[in-house]
């Protein structure tokens, strides 16, 4: 295609050498970038004035998923996030990685067990949507996938449910649709999205990739278009909001797990590879690191979850 526009990246940005680093996610207020390692359970930070010297590591003793900021945090939670996590929705401390869960969705010990939480992202009126799936330590995925959504008055909501990999999810600049990754399906579904109640309708197909590779997060600029990670293609792929592939980022490793926006950058989390071949020579010894890519576009702004007083 003549109009792909293309970006390689040949080495990390930061080498951390981990299992499955996601969640990534620029908190802007701190000038510092955030992401974990859900197979290790650890939550990384670095402050990007600084860069990859002032990298901190902290043990969560739990996976968690993903991460988003608190937007009206009492003085008690100034050092809090809040985390979609192994069991449940949770406040994180982020200089000691204690968590303290608010909802939970099941209660069936083994339900829980089996089941982690994954991908997610918060919406304009401050919910947090987050996806639950099988846990691999446990058990290969299924269609057992919930979506939830986590509402400001703490309030927990199945949404969809029959997902096997619920992954990236965001919305379209007038908030009237979201999008949702299910990754083995090699889809990215659309939904009609009612801002003012958090309800969603009229599930579509947006993007199929037609391959079997599977998009997992995504990261959506101001034009509109998603940025999609694919996990064991070696690369993130540009869509447009009419579905199609208009731009692609190569790395050197085959798992690409999550990109995110800082600025005009992407920076971008991936996970190991254990196979290595002629495609993807550097695989093995280039996975589960950060990487980063000028793309020359801006990123949608991240919203902060909101609780009720």
């Amino acid at each position: 295609m003549s109009s792909l526009q293309k970006w390689t990246i040949s080495e990390p940005y930061i080498s951390v050498s981990g299992s499955l680093l996601e969640g990534p996610f620029y908190d802007k207020s701190r000038n510092e970038f955030r992401f974990v390692d859900i197979w290790e359970q650890k939550l990384y930070s670095f402050d990007l004035t600084k860069g990859p010297t002032s990298l901190k590591t902290v043990d969560t003793s739990e996976s968690i998923g993903v991460t988003a900021n608190i937007a009206n945090a009492s003085e008690a939670q100034k050092d809090q996030i809040v985390a979609a996590a192994k069991y449940g929705f949770a406040f994180v401390n982020r200089n000691t990685g204690e968590l303290s869960y608010i909802a939970r969705p099941w209660d069936n010990p083994d339900k829980l067990h089996k089941m982690r939480f994954n991908d997610g992202a918060v919406d304009s009126r401050g919910r947090l949507w987050a996806g639950a799936m099988n846990d691999p330590k446990v058990q290969s995925p299924v269609n057992e996938g919930v979506l939830f959504r986590l509402d400001p008055d703490l309030k927990l909501n199945s949404m969809i449910e029959e997902l096997t990999i619920p992954n990236g999810i965001g919305w379209n600049d007038t908030n009237d649709t979201m999008y949702l990754t299910d990754s083995p399906t090699g889809r990215i579904f659309a939904f009609d999205f009612d801002e003012n109640t958090g309800e969603i309708s009229n599930r579509r197909v947006h993007f199929d990739i037609g391959e079997p590779k599977e998009p997992d997060g995504f990261a959506i600029d101001v034009e509109g278009c998603i940025w999609s990670a694919i996990y064991g293609g070696g690369k993130i792929i540009r869509i447009s909001p009419e579905g199609k592939v208009i731009g692609e980022i190569l790395l050197p490793t085959r798992n690409i797990t999550c990109p995110a926006f800082v600025g005009t950058e992407l920076f971008i989390t991936t996970a190991k590879d254990d196979t290595n071949d002629d495609q993807f020579p550097e695989s093995i010894r280039y996975g589960g690191h950060l990487y980063r890519v000028d793309v020359a576009v801006q990123g949608q702004p991240r919203h902060e979850f909101r609780i009720n007083p």
